[in-house]
């Protein structure tokens, strides 16, 4: 993708848009372009719930205007500072679309609307340099964990599920899994993929614990002092790729 100017000759309310015509000035971008501290765009799938959207994950600046253009070069977002903010500036930014289930929005015409590819993230300072950054979406999904259990007992699909794992407090409780090493069996493209790390959550009212493992960690013992706290618990399991993207599954257990 060649990088060109963004028409950024307008100020407006600070914004979020749908897919809107590109604002391109038809100049290309100055070789002296500053790069952002990190810029991602990445699928998650919710494997339990049965959902899928995407994230954006931009730190750099400060800018005032921000715009994400798709493989086809059109503006499919567009964020604008004004007023006080924009004498400040932004820095950081994180979106997550809305993730209507399968029965709203299949996967299928979910990647039809947002299709794999080269993406562009181009911002524009107060004194007028641009920060931009290229970016590649990938379809490749990894599977979702498997043989999850707890405390050796076997994990419920779900937390509605009427056979939720009833552990002793007295013991301690492990959560473990299988290690992931190939894509989603059904959702989007089929092949090896490479774990970057797990992503492992624990919650109970009020309470939430959230920790990045190694990818070749796939267990992790709750501390006493998160279970002294209930007896009814969720937990998230997310397997994110390389490339970023994140599959998660959840369920729930109870301690007595």
């Amino acid at each position: 993708m060649k990088s060109r100017r963004p028409n950024f000759n307008f100020l407006r309310p600070i914004l979020f848009t749908g897919v809107l015509p590109c604002a391109l000035a038809g100049a290309m971008l100055p070789a002296h372009a500053l790069e952002f501290g990190e810029a991602e765009l990445y699928y998650e799938l919710n494997n339990t719930d049965g959902d899928l959207g995407i994230h954006g994950s931009i730190d750099g600046g400060p800018y005032i205007e921000l715009e994400i253009h798709d493989g086809k070069e059109l503006t499919i977002g567009r964020l604008t500072a004004q007023g006080a903010l924009a004498k400040q500036g932004l820095t950081q930014f994180f979106f997550e679309s809305a993730e209507p289930k399968f029965s709203e929005l299949s996967p299928r015409k979910f990647f039809q609307r947002f299709p794999e590819g080269e993406y562009e993230i181009v911002a524009q300072t107060a004194s007028g340099q641009f920060i931009e950054a290229e970016v590649q979406l990938s379809q490749l999904m990894a599977a979702p964990v498997g043989n999850i259990t707890v405390a050796g007992v076997p994990a419920a699909a779900h937390c509605t599920a009427p056979n939720l794992p009833v552990v002793s407090a007295a013991a301690p409780i492990v959560i473990d899994w299988d290690p992931v090493t190939f894509s989603h069996p059904t959702i989007g493209k089929r092949g090896p993929v490479q774990i970057a790390e797990y992503q492992f959550f624990i919650q109970r009212e009020g309470v939430k614990l959230a920790l990045e493992l190694p990818p070749d960690v796939t267990s992790f013992e709750v501390p006493a002092s998160i279970i002294a706290m209930g007896n009814d618990f969720k937990f998230e399991i997310i397997a994110r790729t390389v490339s970023g993207n994140n599959t998660a599954v959840e369920s729930c257990f109870l301690v007595q």
